[in-house]
């Protein structure tokens, strides 16, 4: 068995050119949507990362408005940035970039950001909305990831997803997502962690797993049932190689498996420009 490659890049240029038109309906109505994006600090990855939603933002016809702090920033800097976000109108979602530097209380500065302008889904009230299974922004990589898993077809609802990690960005609102009774969701799931003993009697019982620990290769094939989809939602740098948390012998074993490149990681920025886009069309 060679597992069938769920290819994220594909599907999030799909996706970007549907946002596209939203967008172009959006901007002849006088309302162009508007990303605010923060960045403290000189970390490479987190420039990166900021610089490749920039370069998105235009692709589909958003305006980026891009605010870059020195690492010397104090906590009053970098709320002000926050307050002016929020009180732009042009402005319809805003981006905090994490990590912020060490001695800024990240929790203060993501909790002063309008829920209604929050584009990573991550702020308690969109959280909340998220348990309530009301409508809100989603977070982006579990969007990403059902996404993902329904273009090809992958079958999730009423089978066992067996989630490794519990982060507030992945494994908990992912859990929240697939146990939830909605399209490509509905399952039996079960949340691990790095300290779970025989982490592999679980897996071996899953029909999805998806790892989030940013653990290179703690998923190899010996803990994967045959015919499971298997996605890599966490990674890891060596040097400038990325890691992923699926060791390369279970693409033998899976009958899915997301590649090392071009599989969670464009979903989770498509899903964040979607955030953006429907922040911008929900402004009355």
């Amino acid at each position: 068995m060679t597992a069938q490659l769920l290819d994220g890049e594909r599907l999030a240029q799909r996706i970007k050119m549907e946002l596209a038109q939203r967008a172009a309906r959006l901007s002849a109505n006088g309302r162009t949507p508007g990303l605010g994006t923060l960045l403290v600090g000189e970390n490479p990855s987190s420039a990166r990362y900021v610089e490749m939603k920039v370069e998105e933002c235009k692709e589909i016809g958003v305006r980026s408005f891009d605010e870059h702090l020195p690492s010397t920033a104090t906590q009053e800097e970098i709320e002000a940035v926050v307050d002016r976000f929020n009180a732009n109108p042009d402005v319809h979602s805003i981006l905090v970039q994490l990590p912020l530097p060490d001695g800024i209380n990240e929790e203060q500065v993501l909790l002063r950001v309008d829920p209604a302008k929050d584009v990573d889904g991550l702020h308690p009230t969109n959280l909340g909305r998220l348990v309530m299974g009301a409508p809100g922004p989603l977070p982006c990589t579990p969007a990403g990831i059902v996404e993902l898993l329904a273009e090809y077809e992958v079958p999730v609802e009423g089978k066992h997803v067996v989630i490794i990690g519990r982060g507030l960005t992945i494994g908990r609102p992912l859990a929240l997502l697939m146990a939830m009774r909605r399209p490509h969701c509905n399952a039996a799931v079960t949340v691990v962690h790095t300290g779970v003993e025989d982490m592999a009697a679980l897996t071996r019982t899953a029909d999805v797993i998806v790892s989030a620990a940013g653990v290179p290769g703690i998923v190899s094939a010996d803990m994967v049932k045959p015919g499971a989809a298997v996605i890599g939602a966490g990674t890891t740098f060596a040097g400038k190689k990325l890691l992923s948390d699926i060791a390369d012998d279970v693409a033998e074993k899976a009958a899915w498996i997301t590649p090392r490149l071009g599989g969670v990681g464009p979903m989770t920025r498509a899903m964040l420009l979607r955030n953006a886009v429907l922040a911008a069309e929900k402004v009355r």
